[in-house]
């Protein structure tokens, strides 16, 4: 499990490093575009431009994303155990099963991590047409 954590930690330093310039910029261009409009605003021009609007104003997916990612993940660790349970009654005091071991907790944590992302991404999508 050791090797899963500093891949895990660099990602969360670099995500939130990105997040940060990319909310700086969207600022600047956010009041670059309202210092150019100005108070020449046509609006029968904004009329016929279509725009994706969440849910309500306050709406996010971002828990549901964290929900899906954290119980997938525990579902990996729980099937990690069970492997580690199986190869341990059957081949117990054998170099290679450590390996296979810890492969297998990294491994599952990883894929069910990810069904649980798809997951969100599904539920994200049907909310969406069902809002159209």
């Amino acid at each position: 499990m050791d090797f899963i954590v500093a891949p895990v930690v660099v990602l969360i330093i670099f995500k939130t490093i990105y997040k940060l310039f990319d909310l700086v910029i969207r600022r600047k261009e956010r009041m670059a575009i309202i210092e150019k409009i100005g108070v020449s605003l046509d609006h029968s021009a904004l009329n016929n431009l279509r725009m994706d609007l969440p849910l309500s104003p306050g709406f996010s997916f971002n828990s549901l994303k964290v929900g899906c990612l954290l119980i997938g993940m525990g579902l990996g660790l729980l099937v990690g155990f069970c492997f580690e349970i199986s190869l341990q009654t059957s081949y117990a005091g054998i170099s290679w099963v450590m390996n296979a071991i810890s492969v297998a907790y990294g491994a599952s944590t990883l894929l069910f991590g990810g069904i649980g992302l798809l997951a969100a991404y599904f539920i994200e999508q049907r909310k969406a047409c069902d809002k159209k």
